[in-house]
């Protein structure tokens, strides 16, 4: 069933968002080659304590670190590890989540590593200007398919590939709520968006095919079936009764971004 949050609610994923949005920000500032994705991993868990909160995936049907680290042509869920370094050249896509007084937020983001190749610096881009075109169509009397439509007319000219065994989702007391919120257009209309709704939008897109593969050794992480790069951006968003409300960036990234 979906959810219909309260006034009270709706602050305190407010509050959750503005927490989750500084600790991306820290994160961007810190994460650097040489860095092991253990490390992110740690100074992600220390951030988020550090305001008071739990970290969301920590445990979360078994998953073992605070955020998930996935490099290159890992798409999400990569496990953080002391083995695995950072390099020059990378992309790292870090998926996280914060628990403020049991409120949920949910975001990730992309960062190039120092120099990447034209082509990476291009996936991050559309990857994230896409999670923004979609949510243009996330407004009262539209449904769930008008916000993947939008995603897939953005990304279709630049024939990257759009992944499709993975899509969004609603939040809040719990981070994976109904209903699911596909990156692509589907025939389902799915439900109708209503002021109130909270659902975390959060385009996955590959430089080559949409086709993704769960690795053997740990089902967890998923990668992209031809090796090619694979990117992220999410936000927890609140439904309004005009332009949605972007709950998980800073004031002067919504400034940047143009959202409410």
């Amino acid at each position: 069933m979906v959810t219909i949050k309260s006034e009270h609610e709706i602050q305190l994923m407010r509050e959750a968002g503005l927490i989750l949005a500084e600790v991306h920000k820290r994160l961007g500032e810190e994460i650097k080659a040489g860095m092991t994705t253990k490390q992110v991993d740690r100074l992600c868990e220390k951030l988020i304590r550090s305001h008071n909160c739990e970290p969301s995936f920590l445990g979360y049907e078994g998953y073992p670190a605070s955020v998930c680290v996935s490099v290159n042509d890992e798409v999400v869920h990569g496990i953080p590890s002391d083995d695995r370094i950072i390099m020059e050249g990378d992309i790292v896509s870090l998926d996280t989540g914060v628990i403020w007084k049991g409120w949920q937020s949910d975001a990730a983001r992309t960062h190039a590593i120092g120099k990447v190749s034209d082509e990476a610096e291009k996936l991050i881009e559309v990857t994230r200007q896409s999670f923004f075109e979609g949510i243009k169509a996330a407004v009262p009397g539209n449904h769930i398919n008008d916000i993947g439509r939008a995603i897939e007319s953005y990304v279709k000219p630049f024939k990257f590939g759009i992944v499709e065994d993975l899509v969004g989702h609603g939040i809040g007391r719990e981070m994976h709520e109904e209903p699911e919120v596909p990156n692509f257009y589907t025939k389902r209309k799915g439900v109708k968006l209503q002021k109130g709704m909270t659902l975390a939008v959060e385009p996955m897109i590959n430089a080559g095919t949409w086709e993704v593969a769960w690795m053997e050794d740990d089902d967890w992480t998923v990668y992209t079936r031809d090796g090619s790069l694979s990117a992220h951006y999410e936000n927890t968003i609140l439904i309004t009764d005009g332009e949605p409300e972007v709950l998980s960036l800073l004031p002067e990234e919504k400034k940047l971004y143009n959202v409410r």
